[in-house]
């Protein structure tokens, strides 16, 4: 290794916005499962699979259709 590198002329990593966050989530056995197994039908990586689907939602404004919350709001009065 050199005792002296010159960074003069380096350049910001034009990638650096899209760097990835690790995050600590509990899910559902049943959920890893099938994206394990979709992970194998397709060689690519459950976590990628999960981080691919999650994009996919929040670029879309895909909203969950909570029925279940109202249904127990309605119940607790």
């Amino acid at each position: 290794m050199r005792k002296h590198y010159d960074f003069s002329k380096a350049k910001r990593n034009p990638y650096a916005r899209r760097l990835k966050q690790q995050v600590t989530i509990r899910l559902d056995q049943d959920t890893i499962k099938y994206f394990r197994r979709l992970a194998q039908e397709t060689g690519i990586r459950y976590q990628t699979l999960i981080n691919l689907y999650l994009r996919e939602c929040a670029s879309s404004g895909k909203r969950l259709s909570n029925t279940w919350g109202a249904a127990a709001d309605r119940g607790a009065a």
